[in-house]
């Protein structure tokens, strides 16, 4: 067995259409999965495994979609992968609150840094899955836009270090 953290992508998590962190619990449960565990609001699950990670992103992806009704995407890391994105965290000297991470299926493309669109004093840093950003005025200001946005997930660096810490235990 494995821990594993499923980062899911654009999940509404309130409104219409919303899936609640028990319901996504369940549905962990009923795929097989076990010590499921979420936090927060916004679509972040802590389990265990005996699959490999393939294997899970598939299982997810189709109860998601049965459930919505439509495609889901799902990100995964092991503890320890996730425990090496926060090693590789090229902004530690920042606010925490300030520093996000794009977590990707895939290796960021070569021309990431060349397609971004309204940078203005946001710094950007490639990982292996992962592009770390830090928003010195606040994400909530930021006009940056990276076409990798559309297919990974963003989580702020508490979120990174409590979804880590989770795994560990």
């Amino acid at each position: 067995m494995q821990t594993i953290i499923a980062l899911l992508r654009a999940v509404n998590v309130g409104g219409t259409g919303k899936l609640p962190m028990a319901e996504l619990r369940a549905m962990a449960q009923a795929t097989g999965f076990a010590n499921v565990r979420t936090y927060i609001q916004s679509g972040n699950m802590v389990f265990s495994s005996a699959d490999d990670l393939p294997a899970v992103r598939q299982a997810l992806e189709s109860r998601l979609a049965d459930y919505a009704g439509k495609p889901v995407g799902v990100i995964l890391r092991t503890g320890h992968q996730m425990r090496e994105v926060l090693a590789q965290n090229p902004f530690t000297d920042a606010e925490p609150s300030k520093v996000s991470v794009l977590f990707l299926n895939a290796p960021p493309l070569g021309d990431t840094m060349v397609a971004m669109k309204g940078q203005a004093d946001e710094q950007i840093a490639l990982g292996q899955r992962e592009i770390f950003i830090h928003y010195p005025s606040g994400m909530g200001r930021s006009k940056l836009q990276l076409p990798a946005m559309a297919e990974g997930t963003m989580r702020n660096i508490n979120t990174v270090t409590k979804l880590a810490r989770m795994a560990a235990e």
